[in-house]
């Protein structure tokens, strides 16, 4: 994937009609008016005050394919395709399709595995840089139809879905925007102008009868994109992710491919209407580097700006420690359009590469445990990537891992001791009775994102020897915040209290537990 690669993340939707679904404030003269709790961008005037922007921060509200995705936790990429077979990581776009040979693909193995070891998700390379294909596309021969694996007949995407989708996971798919074979063919960066596209093209002997066809501008090449997307978002059920990277492919210097976010997002909106678009994306985005960790505070409200075709882009820097403190809604003022419901999603490979090596290992399970504290107890999604082999199955190494990191996080987070208890409080402060004098060494918190991210700081406390003494501080919490005490503390009375906020808090989870590791 060559994520580092991706200098450029961003997105944003403008037709009027894709506004409206994801509740732009612009969307109102373009059809009713927009739900208050679907505020999930506002804009940002040069003439605001530093108060006026924590108040317009507060305002913002996650939409609710935001929300769903958030709650999700853990998601999982499975790469897959021609570098499978090849050895590399970003692949070259001649590539022999014949090479692509997984005989033993089993799909339900994959689901089996994720679902064991405690995902909701997963996301197919559907086209990597290289541009093939993973399913027999109208559009391109770099597929898996001119290969002789299964008699030209073979369909990874079919297969991925419908087993994902039978094992109770969702379906996403990515489609990289870079496409060195769609390069060497003369559609991709060939300088060609953007015009008025009709999706899907119609073909010579295409047998299809589409309910509707969309008008979009698009440069030949985002034309490609937009008939792969639709094959994709019509013929093979339900899609829950479309993920994008801002990869550009390895082309001459003085060429680019600008590319046509705006209809891509269109489309996938008009196809897809629950599906998040990631992380060049208007509804996550990238959380700024490969290591699968968020940052000790993340904000999921954060200053924006747009770019060509729509684009959403940070207004400060991807990889700046701070994206949403008060501190940086000032400093970022100068180049913010928006203050955009923009949550996190922190990727990383269980293994060194991105697509499967024979000659590495996957992370340790004390690794992946580091991991989810840091993504998930962080206020933000782990996408844990996890490559097929040659054979086409999940590497049994990379099974038995799965499952000893969801036993590892069970026993980490075995029991929570609040549930049933008495609970007492206000905005500022949850106070918890656990009955009885009880051990503690791991505190989840969330806050009902229904209503923003409005904690910017809170000390948690328990009541020992006649007198509340603190116990751990942290700034932010969000939709997710794990804290792992140094020793276990012994107490019958807890409380969380706000220390720092911007709006009303709404607590959803002060969770207490005794670790069994």
């Amino acid at each position: 994937m060559a994520l580092s690669r991706r200098l450029f993340l961003s997105s944003a939707i403008t037709s009027a009609a894709v506004l409206a679904t994801s509740g732009h404030p612009a969307a109102a003269a373009a059809g009713p008016p927009v739900p208050a709790d679907l505020r999930y961008r506002i804009p940002v005037s040069p003439d605001d005050t530093p108060d006026e922007l924590v108040r317009k921060a507060s305002q913002v509200r996650p939409t609710a394919r935001q929300i769903a995705w958030q709650a999700l936790e853990q998601t999982a990429f499975l790469h897959f395709g021609v570098n499978t077979f090849t050895g590399l990581e970003w692949g070259t776009g001649d590539e022999d399709p014949n090479v692509f040979q997984p005989v033993g693909l089993d799909t339900d193995q994959w689901a089996r595995a994720l679902r064991d070891g405690g995902f909701k998700l997963a996301i197919l390379t559907v086209k990597h840089h290289d541009g093939f294909v993973l399913y027999p596309s109208r559009y391109t021969n770099h597929t898996v139809a001119s290969s002789s694996w299964q008699g030209g007949h073979g369909d990874v995407l079919r297969s991925f879905a419908d087993s994902m989708r039978s094992h109770g996971l969702k379906a996403g798919v990515y489609l990289s925007p870079a496409d060195e074979n769609q390069y060497l063919h003369g559609a991709y960066a060939n300088g060609s102008a953007r015009t008025e596209r009709t999706i899907p093209t119609p073909l010579p002997g295409d047998d299809r009868s589409p309910d509707r066809f969309f008008t979009l501008p698009a440069t030949d090449y985002g034309a490609h994109m937009l008939n792969t997307l639709y094959e994709v978002l019509t013929e093979y059920g339900p899609v829950d992710e479309v993920w994008f990277d801002g990869a550009q492919g390895r082309i001459p210097p003085g060429k680019l491919e600008d590319y046509d976010w705006d209809s891509w997002y269109t489309l996938v909106r008009a196809l897809a209407p629950d599906a998040a678009i990631a992380v060049t994306g208007p509804d996550l985005r990238w959380v700024g580097n490969e290591s699968g960790l968020a940052r000790e505070d993340e904000w999921s409200v954060i200053p924006v700006k747009e770019n060509q075709y729509g684009r959403t882009d940070w207004a400060l820097s991807y990889d700046t420690p701070d994206e949403g403190s008060r501190a940086a809604l000032v400093a970022a003022q100068p180049t913010t359009d928006y203050l955009q419901w923009w949550p996190a999603e922190c990727d990383v490979s269980i293994r060194d590469g991105w697509f499967y090596h024979a000659d590495q290992q996957p992370k340790s399970v004390d690794d992946l445990t580091g991991i989810y504290f840091g993504s998930v107890g962080r206020n933000s999604v782990l996408l844990l990537n996890v490559p097929p082999d040659t054979d086409g199955r999940l590497h049994d190494t990379d099974v038995v891992r799965l499952r000893e990191f969801r036993e590892r996080i069970e026993r980490e987070l075995p029991e929570d001791l609040a549930r049933g208890a008495r609970v007492t409080g206000s905005s500022r402060m949850r106070a918890v009775d656990l009955g009885t004098d009880q051990e503690v060494d791991r505190i989840r918190l969330a806050e009902d994102i229904r209503h923003g991210q409005q904690v910017e700081s809170f000390v948690v406390e328990a009541y020992r020897d006649g007198a509340w003494a603190e116990v751990t501080r942290a700034g932010t919490i969000g939709a997710s915040r794990i804290l792992l005490l140094p020793a276990p503390v012994r107490a019958r009375r807890w409380r969380l209290r706000v220390t720092g906020a911007r709006d009303v808090v709404r607590i959803a989870r002060f969770e207490l537990y005794r670790s069994r590791v």
